[in-house]
């Protein structure tokens, strides 16, 4: 029998035990965040749109600023480059370098084998000496765990790092080209297996808002050549991705209504203006005079979603529309063909294609794809790197969501974020990225949890701190070499959200002959989110505490510390009780 979820069993015990005296901050107007009764750590971060910006559940915007890491859909069922570094090494330095948001490619073929336990079809391959944590044995040269096991390691490792998950439906089957077939689902995985894969997945993690999205399907194409076309109308018809959306998003938000669900464009739409439709014969549209439809990226054209757009019901608070973006050394499309500024790029592509739904107050948008090289050697003439900087600086302007492809180098089209077999960050592309990542005025790197700040180097706050919380503390952890700060200029005033008022700050713990600070398990002299993670990390592990820790955290005075004293710190850390000490 495989692990059950430390994490999420962790998450389910506190929520029933402070679900009685916290009340989580919820509008009239979002269904789904009515539903949720505590605001204790598990359940404090849920997300939700209004008209075209993504808020947390007091209403604040928030700035989802991420990249992927793929792996999980592939046949090395975790991610890629583990097998030459350690992965909670990695994960620190994707936190300390500001990204908020990891999104995570998968197969229904992996989610199933998880749901149903089933061994894993291929060799998991990492690193097992440079990752003994992901072994059996604990120990070097151990035994590689079950994928399951070391995903849900990895999602621990996100939790106690700010990092919040997307995760993406990437493919029917496990393959390395399984993006390349165009709808999904596929001889060997059926529409019916996407549905039960997506149900699944926002079941068990429903008490954990480590993830906090899902992506139904990564790049939805075709274009009517006889291998498969996603259309978007308003038929039921089986590959009419505007309805499978629907279905796809029922499945996912009627097991946890507090996801987003991200719903990616199609290919191509008919130029019915012209007399033309979905029976019009394929042709290479980027190189054609006049051809039947609008082309697109993979993914990026919603063109159809101003007739017929994507409807969630009660839930519709929780769609977030996410297209694709890519440059000419992906595909030399037909808007690059010319000296092209942003304006140019409005005006023949992005406007029509994507951005009227963000200009419109139609919907947030997340941006789940963009990337590329940037170095003389691929981009000689610099077009490529135009193209990088004209998005980043539209997303940063107005605000957009986005997760940057990719945290692997191994992305043969595109790069990305390491090098010298994911040993190394490309400096360059890094500091094309940074201002877009969400930061405050001091440089500080704002994480979308409201309680731990962003990594482990020091440079990151939490968004309640942003918005005027009481401050966190950050574990004291050094960065690694590779993490050094940049001196690069922070994002500007304009580009974040306005804060809000400033609530009085965290009240202090009554102290025992001024020697004792109850929940004080590190012994600084206050009650933070540190002493939050150090107890869970305890209780987890099982680990014993001293007479001195039992002495400070013991609150319900039983004779050791358990789930009911952690409840109590993360109540007294979210200011919903003001004194901790033992109960009488």
């Amino acid at each position: 029998m495989k692990k059950f979820r430390r994490t999420a069993a962790l998450c389910a015990a506190v929520a029933l035990t402070v679900s009685a005296g916290s009340g989580a901050v919820t509008k009239e107007n979002h269904s789904s965040l009515s539903r949720v009764q505590a605001a204790d750590d598990c359940h404090d971060d849920w997300l939700h749109t209004e008209g075209n910006k993504i808020c947390d559940m007091d209403g604040n915007e928030v700035w989802l600023t991420g990249c992927n890491w793929f792996g999980y859909n592939v046949t090395t069922q975790c991610f890629d480059g583990v097998w030459s570094r350690n992965m909670h090494e990695m994960l620190n330095e994707m936190a300390d370098h500001g990204f908020n948001l990891m999104r995570v490619p998968m197969s229904t073929q992996i989610l199933l084998q998880w749901k149903e336990q089933a061994k894993d079809p291929y060799m998991v391959k990492i690193n097992v000496w440079k990752n003994p944590e992901l072994t059996i044995e604990g120990e070097q040269g151990g035994t590689p765990k079950y994928s399951f096991d070391i995903w849900n390691q990895a999602v621990e490792w996100c939790k106690e790092n700010g990092i919040k998950i997307m995760i993406d439906i990437h493919s029917a089957t496990t393959a390395s080209n399984g993006h390349q077939y165009p709808l999904w689902y596929d001889s060997n995985y059926s529409y019916d297996d996407w549905l039960e894969a997506l149900e699944w997945l926002a079941d068990y993690y429903k008490d954990d808002d480590t993830l906090i999205a899902i992506d139904l399907k990564n790049e939805p194409h075709g274009k009517n050549d006889g291998q498969g076309m996603a259309i978007w109308d308003g038929s039921k018809a089986d590959n009419n991705w505007r309805y499978a959306a629907e279905r796809g998003a029922a499945a996912v938000l009627g097991a946890n209504p507090n996801l987003l669900v991200m719903v990616e464009g199609n290919e191509v739409y008919p130029k019915f203006e012209e007399g033309h439709d979905w029976n019009s014969p394929a042709v290479d549209y980027a190189n054609y005079d006049n051809p039947p439809f609008h082309g697109a990226w993979w993914g990026g054209n919603f063109r159809g979603a101003r007739e017929f757009p994507v409807d969630l019901g009660e839930h519709q608070s929780q769609l977030v529309y996410s297209p694709h973006d890519y440059g000419p050394l992906v595909w030399e499309q037909e808007w690059f063909k010319k000296d092209f500024t942003r304006e140019t790029l409005m005006k023949d592509y992005w406007y029509d294609s994507w951005a009227y739904l963000y200009e419109e107050n139609i919907s947030p948008l997340l941006i789940g794809e963009w990337g590329g090289f940037i170095d003389e050697e691929h981009d000689p003439t610099g077009d490529n790197t135009k193209w990088m900087t004209l998005l980043r600086d539209y997303m940063i302007e107005k605000h957009i969501s986005h997760t940057f492809w990719c945290f692997n180098e191994n992305s043969g089209d595109t790069g990305g974020l390491l090098t010298g077999d994911f040993q190394e960050w490309d400096v360059d592309k890094y500091e094309l990225v940074k201002p877009a990542l969400w930061q405050d005025e001091n440089g500080k790197f704002i994480s979308l949890d409201h309680k731990r700040p962003m990594g482990q180097g020091g440079n990151g706050i939490s968004v309640s701190e942003y918005y005027g919380g009481a401050p966190v503390t950050a574990p004291t952890a050094k960065p690694s070499a590779s993490s050094k700060p940049s001196s690069e200029p922070s994002v500007s005033e304009t580009q974040k959200p306005e804060a809000s008022a400033k609530p009085s700050g965290q009240p202090s713990a009554p102290a025992e002959n001024d020697t004792v600070v109850y929940g004080d398990v590190n012994q600084d002299g206050r009650v933070d989110i540190t002493d939050i993670s150090v107890t869970s990390l305890r209780i987890l592990d099982k680990k014993s505490f001293t007479e001195e820790e039992i002495k400070r955290c013991d609150i319900d005075a039983d004779g050791e510390v358990g789930l009911t004293d952690l409840a109590s710190m993360k109540q007294f850390v979210s200011k919903v009780i003001t004194v901790l000490g033992p109960v009488k």
